[in-house]
């Protein structure tokens, strides 16, 4: 971090399977600020042992962030420099972030997003799909208001992004293909930089038909195309 710098608060992005796609800038920020907030600190706390940073750990997660806000606010007009990492990728995209970024902002203070990992770029440019233009829906509601969101989503002509639980992606199969059809082509990314990354490709019914017969483990994305 540069010295004098107004900044109270990074965002720092953290490798999603593979500990060396952390950038040599993210571990300076780790390094140098004052606490890092972590989603979970145990998990957090693995990753700065295996890089040996030595920073104050703070649990920061949805279950605790509103309340937390204004507590951090206060030690940033005091100062602090907070570093934000979540369990894995970049913090705001399906994890906590957005809120103490929108209060941090509207406090007045300077924040920066540090560029890194995340699974949703790798899974889109892997599933062979258009990628000029997409639209990312994260995770789709588990019960309210889930099948009104598949239903909004079956004229978007880009491709489409979904983040999936191994537990939910054969439900999920099935109802886009009421939705959009069986034959239209997606890709299940599973596992991005780990070991065994896997990427099948196909239809809608393929791909149900593939995971009916093989076991799911990981972390998921499912990229499907727009319609035609």
């Amino acid at each position: 971090m540069d010295e004098g710098s107004s900044i109270r608060l990074y965002l720092v992005p953290t490798p999603i399977g593979n500990l060396k796609d952390i950038t040599l800038r993210a571990l300076d920020v780790l390094k140098e600020a004052d606490v890092i907030l972590a989603e979970d600190t145990r998990t957090s706390g693995k990753l700065l042992k295996h890089f040996d940073i030595r920073r104050p750990l703070e649990s920061y997660h949805i279950h605790n962030e509103h309340k937390n806000v204004s507590r951090i606010l206060d030690r940033m007009a005091d100062g602090m420099v907070f570093a934000l990492v979540t369990d894995a990728g970049t913090p705001g995209i399906s994890d906590p972030g957005f809120l103490l970024v929108r209060e941090s902002i509207a406090a007045g203070f300077e924040i920066c997003s540090l560029p890194g990992a995340t699974a949703i770029i790798p899974a889109l440019v892997n599933s062979g799909l258009p990628n000029d233009r997409f639209v990312f829906e994260g995770f789709l509601p588990h019960k309210k208001g889930r099948k009104t969101r598949i239903e909004s989503l079956i004229s978007e002509s880009r491709t489409m992004v979904f983040y999936e639980s191994p537990y939910r992606l054969l439900k999920t199969l099935q109802q886009l293909s009421e939705a959009f059809g069986p034959e239209r082509q997606a890709c299940v990314s599973r596992e991005i930089t780990k070991l065994h990354e896997e990427n099948i490709r196909g239809s809608l019914i393929e791909l149900l038909n593939y995971y009916q017969e093989h076991t799911l483990k990981g972390e998921i994305v499912l990229t499907v195309a727009g319609k035609e």
